[in-house]
């Protein structure tokens, strides 16, 4: 792939993931997003309907899992390094949802900065800055091994 192209293309998913974040925000139903710009730390969290939220939740993180994998394909150009990432990415999905169900559900954690943490490794592209650098640092190793 040109250079010229490959970075217009990473610029353009770069802005896919920024118009995710703008735009998407208002259109699903978010009510943390409201409590942890208010005085989140002496309140508790306020009651969710648990099912339309996971599913809102679920949208947002498949829409920036589609757009981080796009980006993992057009920088490394490697159809197993994305398989291997749509992995992570589902692996990475079940955990957090699982979590996040059974510790608002069930209340097992008291407090706010685990619920924090895992809507914002749900709804944010965390994994895709984790990923990247992993991935370029196995090539530079690769690259190395080569006689």
């Amino acid at each position: 792939m040109k250079k010229a192209i490959k970075y217009g293309l990473l610029l353009f998913l770069v802005l896919c993931l920024v118009a995710v974040r703008v735009f998407i925000e208002p259109l699903l139903y978010d009510p943390l997003i409201e409590f942890f710009k208010s005085d989140y730390l002496h309140n508790a969290i306020p009651d969710l309907y648990l099912g339309l939220y996971i599913a809102n939740l679920s949208v947002r993180f498949f829409i920036n899992s589609l757009i981080s994998l796009l980006i993992i394909f057009v920088v490394f150009n490697n159809k197993n390094t994305v398989l291997f990432s749509g992995i992570v990415y589902l692996f990475s999905y079940l955990f957090l949802i699982i979590s996040f169900f059974l510790i608002v559900e069930y209340k097992l954690i008291e407090g706010y900065l685990t619920v924090f943490y895992l809507r914002r490794f749900l709804i944010h592209p965390i994994i895709l800055l984790l990923l990247i650098p992993a991935y370029y640092y196995q090539e530079l190793v690769s690259e190395k091994r080569k006689p």
